[in-house]
């Protein structure tokens, strides 16, 4: 009899174990998280990445990893002003066994308007940390890093190796960071087996994947004039305008119809969708401090950038060409139209199985911590898992971590406390699982 309950009493006496060990790191955990958001590490341009990296090698290094600091050199917005640094943080094990990786990006997007706490300020008010980032995704970065310190603590004998990684240029595509990587051979899956990446999908949610993403570069072509007699030129924003309104006239109104039944939040990301990204015609914006008119001027080219995303049921040859198809009809309907269409980035559909590795342990953990069941989410947009597992490929990759997915890019973005132990705790179980899980 003692021994059928041998199993049951080791894993309760594990998790009291860790809960201990990260309820212990509560306030570090808190001030981790403070420290991080006072960084600024806006993109774009990238500012602070050095600064950033250099804080988490010095953390990290204190407690045994290996460290290093690795710039992407080349990339897109590289420069000596701005350049792409990543860390990646390793412990290695008494012995052989997988490798368990927490990635997170360390970039934020711009603070926006409508703030009433400082966006870098790291503030604490009613068990929340607010800041730019809080929730995305610097909580989680803080989160994996406590998870991993007190297992550590914890189970100094662990098998394997665990890691932790801070990347560039996630919000922006993340081709300075993980993808510059995965390249690299950091993400290939003889060196890593198992990946989380925690991103802000709520603590009882399991992120298996993201929608297809394909973003595009319209250009409509006209002739200069001059102003007071634009009949002896061709104006191509009101090209573009023709554009746009074939768009609203038809293709919003087909995505809008198109739906999935995959587990997408929110439920609005459900159906298709695209986003005007921008928008620029006619003269290029005066410099800053220049207080006249502009000139006046016919303008001979017009530009938008659309951000299209598309479900798993769709194709992304299909999407371009129904890009393509639009544009063409315009031009049969409309004198002297012309245009380019560049493909600035593409990338399909990600989804891990539920069967995976990685997601039945964080299933585990999510039980045992929460005591619920845990829900198998799709995310609205892209993140870093594209990478992961197209050119590193490596399919045992998730995100989970602290947060509230609506809050993201919010002002007054904030993390709560209580969700950053809870998911702390669940990924030092995760580590627990993962790692023996081969023995």
């Amino acid at each position: 009899m003692n021994d059928m309950h041998a199993p049951k009493e080791a894993a309760e006496g594990r998790l009291a174990l860790l809960k201990k060990e990260i309820e212990e790191r509560r306030e570090d955990l808190v001030e981790l998280t403070q420290d991080l958001l006072r960084i600024p590490t806006l993109n774009p341009p990238g500012e602070n990445y050095r600064d950033i990296c250099e804080f988490l090698g010095k953390r990290l290094g204190a407690k045994g990893f290996e460290i290093k600091l690795l710039r992407a050199e080349g990339t897109p917005g590289d420069s000596e002003r701005y350049p792409r640094w990543n860390v990646i943080a390793r412990k290695e094990g008494s012995g052989p066994g997988p490798c368990i990786h927490f990635n997170s990006h360390i970039d934020v997007v711009e603070t926006g308007a409508g703030w009433t706490f400082d966006p870098f300020g790291g503030e604490v008010s009613d068990g929340k940390i607010y800041g730019r980032g809080a929730c995305d995704m610097k909580g989680g970065l803080a989160a994996s890093i406590i998870a991993a310190e007190a297992y550590i603590a914890a189970f100094p004998d662990f098998p394997g190796a665990i890691e932790i990684s801070g990347t560039a240029d996630e919000e922006t595509g993340g081709f300075g960071g993980v993808a510059w990587l995965a390249e690299q051979g950091y993400f290939s899956p003889e060196r890593v087996q198992h990946v989380i990446i925690p991103e802000p999908l709520n603590k009882d949610r399991i992120c298996l994947g993201h929608r297809g993403v394909w973003w595009g570069e319209i250009t409509t072509h006209g002739h200069i004039a001059h102003g007071s007699m634009p009949f002896l030129g061709d104006c191509a924003v009101r090209h573009m305008g023709a554009v746009m309104g074939e768009m609203e006239k038809t293709l919003f109104p087909a995505l809008a119809a198109r739906r999935t039944d995959m587990p997408i939040v929110p439920e609005g990301a459900r159906q298709s969708t695209m986003n005007i990204n921008s928008f620029h015609g006619g003269q290029a914006e005066p410099e800053e401090g220049f207080t006249g008119f502009p000139s006046a001027c016919v303008p001979d080219s017009a530009r938008m950038i659309v951000d299209r995303r598309y479900l798993v049921e769709e194709k992304g040859d299909e999407v371009r060409a129904e890009i393509v198809d639009l544009l063409e009809k315009v031009r049969s309907e409309r004198d002297n139209f012309r245009y380019d269409l560049k493909e600035l980035w593409h990338t399909p559909p990600t989804l891990t199985s539920k069967e995976a590795p990685v997601v039945t342990a964080v299933e585990r953990g999510i039980r045992q911590v929460l005591a619920c069941e845990p829900v198998h989410v799709l995310s609205p947009g892209t993140y870093d898992q594209k990478h992961i597992d197209r050119i590193g490929r490596l399919k045992d990759c998730i995100a989970y971590g602290p947060g509230i997915l609506d809050l993201a890019h919010q002002p007054d973005e904030y993390v709560g406390i209580d969700d950053m132990v809870d998911s702390a705790v669940v990924m030092a179980l995760a580590i627990d699982d993962l790692l023996h899980r081969a023995q």
